[in-house]
């Protein structure tokens, strides 16, 4: 089973939601791990499935109105998607990783994340996982605070990378984000080869560059539609 790398796209906040959820549920169910780093066509903010958009507003306050809101598939807080280096990564189920326990696999991506930062000259580790998380209900603005087994500088505390994963039948999606304004100055492209290659020995599967599967693009516009329709930003 190789590790499929997929093109990098950018798109709108609800296309770039659509394409990692049908990465995870409608991706041809051939066994194979997969991966993508992407951008965005406008300043974003996404923020988790069980977040309530008026707490969201609530957070962001006027900036809220100039930018570009959706929610993920995924749990977790508010992303700002406006500095940040954001990527996907669907495990399939029946890899260990895949079907271990979520702290498992969070902290093993993450710890992948921080060695290549590290790599790269941004010093970097795990938060404890004695740390207690914020309170589920809470729409904080992810980079403000680190939960266990984020990323975090190890000279400063600040974190650095999170992510969100949801787990279903065809496998465990992750939705990771760092902080470029954080991590200072790096070579994003010489970084990702470095985490391909260290996510590649993690789950024991060779990186293959892939091509989206057809009708890839119809498949996007059509769940994106949905994705920025007020019945989904509401969830109602």
């Amino acid at each position: 089973m190789p590790l499929d790398l997929q093109p990098t796209r950018s798109d709108s906040a609800a296309a770039n939601m659509a394409a990692d959820f049908l990465m995870l549920q409608h991706y041809p169910a051939n066994g194979n791990a997969r991966w993508r780093h992407y951008h965005w066509h406008r300043p974003a903010v996404t923020f988790g499935y069980a977040q309530r958009i008026k707490d969201v507003r609530a957070q962001l306050g006027d900036e809220a109105r100039e930018l570009e809101l959706c929610r993920r598939p995924t749990g977790g807080g508010i992303v700002d998607h406006r500095h940040d280096w954001t990527y996907a990564l669907v495990i399939p189920p029946k890899h260990d990783l895949g079907a271990a326990p979520a702290p498992v696999s969070y902290a093993a991506v993450h710890e992948a994340i921080a060695a290549c930062l590290n790599a790269a000259g941004c010093p970097a580790k795990l938060q404890s996982t004695e740390k207690k998380p914020a309170a589920a209900n809470r729409a904080a603005v992810c980079f403000s605070q680190a939960e266990p087994a984020d990323v975090i500088h190890a000279e400063t505390g600040q974190k650095l990378a999170g992510a969100a994963q949801k787990r279903g039948k065809r496998g465990l999606l992750f939705q990771g984000s760092l902080s470029r304004e954080a991590t200072g100055v790096i070579d994003w492209d010489e970084f990702e080869h470095a985490l391909l290659d260290r996510l590649a020995d993690l789950l024991g599967m060779p990186a293959q560059t892939a091509s989206w599967p057809e009708p890839w693009d119809e498949t996007v516009d059509a769940l994106a539609e949905d994705y920025a329709s007020e019945g989904w930003l509401e969830r109602r």
